[in-house]
């Protein structure tokens, strides 16, 4: 029981996450990163802190819009729990459907893929309003998503990718 409680467990910036097909997912790459630094290159939102205290920092900065609306180049912020006492920071490279978006994410694993870049995962709301309040993650270990689902605050908004997907 306590070995599967940690293979569950989250590492700081991630874990395990419903359904898209799972063919064309790709996995892992190589990479030794944490999701904050990884979400800032790519997003080129340029914010400080552990990832759950970016939706603030956003808000008080007054660079960047939030909304509970996917766009291409945003960055969704999840809050922080038990499991993920960090948060977790994912950017959206591409808008599905109103419930299911892509996303490239550093870090959301545990074990040797801790720390590796993952690439055009899918991301699916499963809040009962469509305001992606709630989310459950593709986890390329089990080429599926896990049960657990995790709570966001939702996405920031100004970002350089925002810039070169108009």
């Amino acid at each position: 029981m306590i070995l599967m409680l940690a293979a569950l467990s989250l590492a700081a910036c991630g874990g395990p996450g419903g359904s898209p097909s799972r063919s064309n997912v790709p996995g892992y790459a190589g990479g030794d990163l944490s999701c904050v630094p990884f979400a800032r290159a790519r997003s080129g939102i340029d914010l400080s802190g552990d990832a759950w205290q970016w939706w603030d920092a956003a808000a008080t900065s007054g660079r960047y819009d939030r909304s509970s609306r996917p766009r291409v180049g945003a960055v969704l912020v999840f809050m922080r729990t038990y499991r993920n006492r960090s948060g977790h920071l994912s950017v959206v490279t591409r808008v599905v459907n109103s419930r299911e978006v892509r996303v490239d994410h550093a870090n959301w694993a545990t074990g040797r893929d801790r720390g590796r870049v993952a690439r055009d995962q899918p991301v699916i709301d499963v809040s009962p309003n469509n305001d992606w309040s709630m989310v459950r993650v593709w986890f390329p270990p089990v080429n599926d998503f896990g049960r657990s689902t995790y709570p966001t605050y939702g996405f920031i908004h100004g970002g350089r990718l925002m810039a070169e997907a108009r």
